[in-house]
Formats: structure tokens, C-alpha cells, sequence
């Protein structure tokens, strides 16, 4: 049987790994494959990206140039454009991207097409396993009639497994050899090797009866997120309506041992994840005539809080008889979390938008991210792309308003607090003490 052979390749370290998408999830984990003495070969549509990976180079905050360097060196590792190599691997993995529409409905076009190069090499005896969140049913509705097409049969020419991607960008604590992995196959042949593929570097594998609940359970961990997130961002705005300090609340809440878990305000959701996921699962949701009201409220809270943000700061320059139209405002943080250069989604992209559009004179500082550009969702006013400011003291004292957006560590906040006139603090940066010593008015979420 097929699960034997590929169980015997396996255990043995003689199964081939490809994956499909090196980025934030397709990168880690290749290179943990490589590692534990797999062979890999990655799959990227981005000559650059194939050409840095075979030259030693990472381009993931998460992945060390060491790393790649060590795989590459022991033949373990090779990126390549050319997709005909798909043949040559034993276990394929799709790792890529699953944006939205503009229309919030699911772009399966990336799935697509990585399944329609798989389907042109497909070959007796290999295992395909797609990572990249998307809604219930489209590893089995979508990937699996592909496969039949060509004339092969589930268990007895190839196996096709779900396990949903857990990657948290730039958190040293959670790798991706101690992030449990679950798993769950089309079929029961599917889930068993697919769960014993994943054994060989992940430290705890949870399997699941079948890849709906694998695909499920991924949209339900983001939901849960965006929509405590939302809740989170609604009790700020009501705290701020009512005088009240929303972290003095949420710090004081979470003294609580039991019933609650504490979520964080903040300017807006950004990431590749916790904004899109929702609406693949309310998508699904609407296909079969549910109404998916949790997911909507939480999504129109969320949206909303840039133009909050916007509105806290024209609402600071008002007091102080200043208008966002000729303020000169300063970001500070732009990346969509601290300490990494990830702008997916990021809230600071509506937020510069919505100002330039005001007529605010906008810059920004970023150690992680020298330039940032607009596409058509950030198109209210001029799009033109800005760039990274190094952090002077004639910036800050110069700035109307200095707005934190994300809290990097490497920015030293009591000297923005000692230079700074006006404050817009989003992610709480500044301590008591901070703010106690400040020469600025501040403005807190």
C-alpha cells in the first residue's frame, strides 16, 4: 500500500520534501525539514527568493541566514522556479498566500494554481498537503477532484492531508518545532502519514478525523481572536466616552485567575491571518444560509479603529487650535507588530492614508521597514510611497503630533516624551513613569 511506502521513506529520511510558497510559513518550514536530515526543495514564482535561499541568505525574521546556510551546505535544502522538480518529491506542501477579494470573498487563486502544477507532475506515490488557511471543504471540494481528474485514486496512488499553518512572526518563544501541529486527511490513510510526516519535527501532533476539522479549527483560532480583539477596541472607545483608563481596566481585570482571558486594544488588526480568516469562515458560512453576525460586528469594530485613531489625533491637534491639514505628524511603528518588518494588513497603512488625505505633512520611523508603498485598498489620498526617517531629536521636537502605532523596543520612548509636544499612544508603549515625566500631552487608547 501507498501510506507504507511513503511511512518507509519517512522513517527512513529518504522522502523528498517540496513546498510550495517560501514565505513566512513555507521558509521555517522547509528549513526545520532540513534540519532533522530531510532533503527539501522549495517552489517560489520569485527568482529573488529561490536565488537568496541557494546562496545561503535568509529573508524571514523567523529563519537565520545560519540556518538556511547549513541546509543549503549539506545538500538538504535548493530553491528553484522550475515547477517540473515537483515530480521528483515524495511529499509535496502548499504553502501559499490566501488573501481576499476586493470584495472580502476568498481568492483561492494562489490554491489554484499551485494545485494545477501539482496536477501536471502528480506521479503514483506522493503526499500532498496544503497549509494555507482556507474555508471547510477545500482540500477535499477543491484539490482532490483535481487529482481524480488525471486518473489517480485516493489511498491507492496519492494522499492529500490538511494541517493548518501556526506561525506567529517574530516570537522567539514558538517555533515551528514546538508549535503543536494539527492534522487531518481526506482519508484515514491520509491523516496517519501525513501525522507521522509532521512527527518527525513537530514535538506534539494533534490529529483530527478529517481536513475540515483541520480547516475549521484554524478559522475558529483566528475568529476567537478578532473577535475578542473587537471587543477589546469597543470597551476602549467606550472607556475613552466615559473618562476611563481602558489598560487601568483590562490590567485590573486580568487579576481574575479564572473566566477571563485578556485582549489588547489597539489601532486596528493587521497580519496575514486574524484579518482575512474571519471572512473565509463567514463566507462559507453564507454559501450554506448562515448568518454569521459575531464575524461582522467584530469585523466593522476592527475596520473602524484607524479612523478612530485619526479621529483621537484631530481631536489633540483641535484642542491645541491645530488642524491635520499642514500638521506635521510623525509614526512611529508602521510594521503590523513590534519587532518584526511585516506590513500585511497593517492599520498604520490606513492610518498615514486617512491623514495624508486630511492634508497632514507625513512621516514615519521604522528600524524594520525602510519604505512603504500603497496599493488600490490605501488609495484615499496621495499614494505615493514614504520612507523610513532616522529618529532625531529635530524630528520628534519638530512633529505636532507623534502617533505609536507599534511599540518596537529598540525605540527609546522617554526621549520622545521629553522632545514630543502631542502624544497619540495606540499600543500603551509608555510607562507610568514615562508619562509622568513627559513634557508632552498624551492621548491614550
Amino acid at each position: 500500500m501507498i501510506k507504507n511506502e511513503l511511512r518507509s521513506l519517512i522513517a527512513d529520511k529518504k522522502a523528498r520534501i517540496g513546498v510550495i510558497g517560501l514565505g513566512y510559513v513555507g521558509l521555517p518550514l522547509i528549513v526545520e525539514f532540513g534540519l532533522k536530515g530531510y532533503e527539501g526543495i522549495g517552489f517560489e514564482v520569485d527568482q529573488k527568493k529561490a536565488d537568496d535561499i541557494n546562496a545561503g541568505r535568509s529573508y524571514i525574521v523567523d529563519v537565520t541566514d545560519e540556518n538556511v546556510k547549513a541546509c543549503v551546505d549539506d545538500g538538504k535544502l535548493s530553491a528553484t522556479t522550475d515547477f517540473g522538480r515537483l515530480a521528483e518529491c515524495d511529499v509535496i506542501i502548499i504553502c501559499v498566500p490566501t488573501p481576499l477579494r476586493k470584495t472580502k470573498d476568498p481568492d483561492m487563486s494562489f490554491i489554484i494554481a499551485a494545485g494545477e502544477e501539482i496536477q501536471k507532475y502528480l506521479r503514483r506515490g506522493q503526499m500532498i498537503i496544503l497549509e494555507s488557511t482556507t474555508y471547510p471543504g477545500t482540500t477535499d471540494e477543491v484539490l482532490l477532484p483535481m487529482f481524480e481528474e488525471k486518473g489517480f485514486k485516493l489511498d491507492d496512488d496519492f494522499l492529500l492531508a490538511f494541517s493548518p499553518e501556526r506561525v506567529d512572526p517574530g516570537n522567539p518563544q514558538f517555533q515551528t518545532h514546538n508549535i503543536p501541529k494539527v492534522v487531518g486527511g481526506v482519508s484515514k490513510d491520509s491523516t496517519e502519514i501525513a501525522s507521522f510526516l509532521y512527527s518527525q519535527i513537530v514535538d506534539h501532533v494533534h490529529s483530527v478525523s478529517s481536513a475540515r476539522v483541520a480547516e475549521a479549527c484554524k478559522l475558529w483560532e483566528n475568529t476567537f481572536r478578532a473577535i475578542n480583539i473587537g471587543m477589546a477596541n469597543e470597551m476602549a472607545r467606550l472607556c475613552n466616552t466615559l473618562g476611563i483608563d481602558t489598560w487601568e481596566v483590562v490590567k485590573a481585570a486580568a487579576t481574575k485567575p479564572f473566566g477571563f482571558m485578556p485582549f489588547y486594544p489597539g489601532p486596528g488588526i493587521g497580519g496575514h491571518c486574524i484579518p482575512l480568516d474571519p471572512h473565509y469562515l463567514s463566507w462559507k458560512a453564507r454559501q450554506h444560509g448562515f448568518d454569521s453576525q459575531f464575524i461582522s460586528l467584530a469585523e466593522q469594530v476592527n475596520s473602524g479603529m484607524p479612523a478612530y485613531v485619526v479621529k483621537l489625533v484631530s481631536t489633540a491637534l483641535n484642542d491645541v487650535k491645530k488642524a491635520v491639514n499642514g500638521s506635521k505628524i510623525l509614526i512611529l511603528g508602521v510594521a503590523y507588530k513590534k519587532d518584526i518588518d511585516d506590513m500585511r494588513e497593517s492599520p498604520a497603512l490606513s492610518i498615514i492614508d486617512l491623514l495624508r488625505s486630511r492634508g497632514a505633512d507625513l512621516k514615519y520611523h521604522d528600524p524594520f521597514v525602510p519604505e512603504v508603498t500603497f496599493d488600490h485598498a490605501y488609495t484615499i489620498g496621495d499614494g505615493e510611497p514614504i520612507f523610513n526617517q532616522e529618529l532625531t531629536d529635530e524630528l520628534i521636537a519638530d512633529s505636532d503630533c507623534v502617533i505609536i502605532c507599534t511599540e518596537h523596543s529598540g525605540v527609546d520612548y522617554h526621549r520622545v516624551c521629553q522632545l514630543a509636544s502631542l502624544i497619540v499612544d495606540t499600543r500603551n508603549a509608555l510607562s507610568q513613569d514615562q508619562r509622568n515625566g513627559s513634557n508632552a500631552k498624551i492621548v491614550r487608547l
